[in-house]
């Protein structure tokens, strides 16, 4: 058992650091404030290979899918672009372990050829189309329908709280093929932007990850060809369920991400920060507080890295990746609470950026599958359901 990073995972841990301090630093409160995600931080991730990081070399991926680390190689990056940004953090998460990850593993060859380069360059953005207004525990009740007309489907409906909508060049959308089945008349289809037919909804407006926009897709008789299919007709709800495993995998590393900020901002501070004539971090009270968060932390980040390794190696990782999203978003949030305490009425102020790591955390309790849902994912694990 080796809990050394190799030199790859390595050198792209110390690459994402340096990108997310140097790019993200100065502008996660700028996005925040105007609530708009800044195009040219995608672009400048996709510069260096991060957005290339679960897709086959063939089609412009970074290597890492064929040496059976691409889930690693998220989870590594999307904990340090998180430790500064969350926005951009769930953009790159739903672009490649929802987007790029779905259509690797189950894209014909000819769409995985169109679309993946594109991706893998950052030339196009991807999103993920599974939630709507009626269905978003009980993902299998949607309503959203695509027809087969001849060589084509037409898609009518609605999704909603989808992550980067209004600047996505291309959807995967999870539509209804038939009625005969609630899960298993569920389709998986490839959505390009430019299609007539599609339009962008109404815009959340939203307490944290406010620089990352969120917001309804319309299709009304959006026609797209059979090719654009993902898989088998029928067979899209269990593409979903296994899709959101790596999903979830990618907002624990979110979670920490955001825990670790909070962590790293608490002890600088409580270094500087002086009462009773000496720094709090001398009281034990604050002590407590800190050593929690890096032990929890610590622990969220193995349980992460367990379920990444498994996922690459072709294991089932289901329990595991409900374990690690559970732990990591509830630690998340335990370390942004306690970072506000110790700031104190300075960590109530925008002048501070644990406000936002607290507004931040509390989205991933929420989306890819509840706190609740994973509890349930573990029990039936345990239960043999």
């Amino acid at each position: 058992m080796d809990f050394e990073l190799n030199e790859e995972l390595s050198m792209l841990r110390q690459t994402a650091r340096e990108f997310a301090a140097s790019e993200l630093k100065a502008k996660a409160r700028e996005m925040d404030k105007a609530e708009e995600f800044d195009r040219s931080v995608f672009q400048k991730m996709a510069e260096i290979g991060l957005t290339a990081l679960t897709i086959p070399e063939q089609y412009g991926g970074s290597g890492f899918y064929e040496g059976k680390m691409a889930n690693q190689a998220a989870s590594i990056t999307l904990e340090e672009i998180n430790r500064w940004c969350a926005s951009t953090g769930v953009t790159l998460s739903v672009h490649m372990s929802l987007f790029s990850s779905l259509l690797t593993k189950y894209g014909s060859d000819e769409l995985k050829a169109r679309v993946l380069p594109k991706v893998a360059s950052g030339e196009w953005l991807g999103a993920y189309c599974l939630s709507e207004a009626g269905s978003g525990t009980d993902a299998g009740s949607l309503v959203c329908e695509a027809k087969k007309d001849g060589d084509e489907y037409v898609l009518n409906g609605s999704k909603l709280w989808i992550t980067s909508a209004p600047y996505a060049d291309v959807f995967i959308v999870m539509a209804r093929t038939s009625h005969e089945h609630k899960t298993r008349g569920i389709t998986s289809f490839l959505v390009e932007r430019d299609r007539k037919g599609i339009s962008i909804g109404k815009k959340e407006k939203k307490m944290g990850i406010r620089g990352s926009a969120t917001s309804e897709v319309l299709f009304e008789d959006c026609r797209i060809p059979a090719a654009n299919r993902i898989g088998d007709e029928g067979k899209g709800f269990g593409i979903a369920l296994d899709t959101l495993d790596g999903g979830r995998i990618g907002i624990a590393a979110q979670a920490i991400g955001i825990g670790r900020a909070s962590m790293e901002d608490a002890t600088e501070y409580s270094k500087a920060r002086e009462q009773f004539g000496k720094p709090i971090s001398s009281f034990q009270a604050v002590q407590w507080m800190l050593a929690e968060m890096a032990m929890k932390l610590d622990a969220a980040r193995l349980l992460i890295h367990r379920a990444a390794w498994l996922r690459d190696n072709g294991k089932p990782c289901a329990a595991e990746a409900a374990m690690a999203k559970l732990f990591a978003s509830e630690t998340a949030n335990k370390c942004a609470k306690d970072a506000v305490q110790i700031f104190g009425g300075n960590g109530y102020s925008k002048e501070y950026d644990v406000e936002r790591y607290f507004r931040d955390a509390k989205i991933t309790e929420i989306y890819e599958g509840t706190s609740q849902v994973q509890r349930i994912v573990i029990a039936r694990s345990l239960l043999g359901d």
